[in-house]
């Protein structure tokens, strides 16, 4: 019968010191978060259990009351919102946040979530990238809760908050549509991405439901950020028959058409609101969410949890608010380089 592995033998299997992996099974600070990765995959790989003691420190640990909080990029206003609200709910109920960025990359995912499990939180708010699934299970075996929030992840079942992504793009489109418009552009981030995948399928759902094909040229994705939308908006509009009017996918993408000067060509709406939105010229029309409310909502259902609420996974859908400030009428500037001018849709 084999021998139970023991801490040697998970400091062996991911070459680190014996007081490393002791470090990393108390949930004690000063472990690098890719070495506290390497134990945990070893612990994983191996099935070490911890012993009484170090289940009697996991609960001392608990005690110091503190959650993780995993977002895509905490620079972008809408998560700086949402872990904001998590913080107070969290604030009002005596625990400490510890946030970290994944930049949608499931590598560093794993090492922020590593070192968060590495510190023994009681719980993660997850706004979760498109892998780490078996990962994220073994975290939960061990008792760590977890509820995603702006997008679900597939295969885990656990609570999420989430927005209707789908028919708040649709709205915003048919709203472009019945100013007249027709080549209707889109522009968005990664496709990886659910929420992104979500609110292109509303576009083309809407773009459907009008009788029109969606043209390939009027569509790019993947823009992760303010410069790379401003130059692909810049692009299009020189293409010689180019856009009268764009969705943006999110409020950087938004950003980047203020940038490029598609506000002054161009019909906009975007989805997500941002700061001076309304103060621009023109107000940019948007498809607003509360990242208050979604982060708000996500940590009340992970106390609930952390308190022994043991119910089915919920899903909680909030609703989007469409706000007509007056930017998805019709193009107002000169003439676009190159000679042509952008055709003006007539607004109701």
């Amino acid at each position: 019968m084999a021998a139970r592995p023991t801490m040697k033998d998970v400091a062996q299997a991911a070459g680190v010191s014996l007081m490393t992996v002791s470090r990393v099974v108390a949930g004690e600070a000063g472990v690098a978060p890719a070495t506290a990765a390497r134990v945990e995959e070893a612990i994983r790989a191996l099935g070490y259990q911890r012993n009484d003691i170090a289940r009697n420190l996991r609960r001392k640990a608990q005690d110091s009351r503190t959650i993780g909080l995993v977002v895509d990029d905490l620079a972008n206003p809408f998560f700086s919102a949402l872990a904001r609200s998590v913080e107070d709910e969290a604030y009002r109920r005596g625990f400490l946040v510890l946030v970290g960025s994944t930049n949608d990359d499931p590598r560093r995912e794993r090492d922020v979530v590593s070192a968060f499990s590495a510190r023994q939180v009681d719980g993660l708010v997850l706004v979760p990238t498109g892998g780490n699934r078996p990962f994220f299970r073994a975290q939960m075996a061990r008792g760590v809760k977890v509820v995603c929030v702006d997008r679900p992840a597939t295969g885990l079942d656990v609570d999420c908050v989430a927005v209707d992504n789908r028919a708040g793009t649709a709205t915003a489109v048919r709203h472009l549509l019945d100013r007249g418009h027709s080549r209707i552009a889109y522009l968005g981030d990664r496709q990886e991405i659910w929420t992104q995948r979500e609110r292109f399928i509303g576009y083309e759902q809407a773009m459907a439901a009008a009788g029109l094909a969606v043209d390939p040229a009027l569509v790019r994705h993947g823009l992760r950020g303010v410069p790379e939308a401003a130059r692909a908006i810049a692009d299009m509009m020189k293409a010689p028959n180019p856009p009268t009017a764009l969705f943006s996918g999110n409020d950087l993408v938004t950003l980047g058409a203020v940038e490029a000067g598609a506000t002054r060509r161009l019909a906009l709406v975007g989805f997500d609101d941002f700061l001076l939105a309304d103060k621009l010229d023109p107000p940019i029309s948007v498809v607003s969410q509360d990242p208050a409310a979604l982060g708000r909502t996500a940590a009340q259902l992970l106390f609930g949890r952390i308190d022994g609420d043991d119910a089915a996974a919920r899903s909680v859908v909030l609703a989007t608010r469409f706000m007509d400030r007056g930017s998805g009428g019709k193009a107002v500037g000169p003439p676009l380089p190159g000679g042509f001018v952008v055709q003006q849709a007539v607004v109701d």
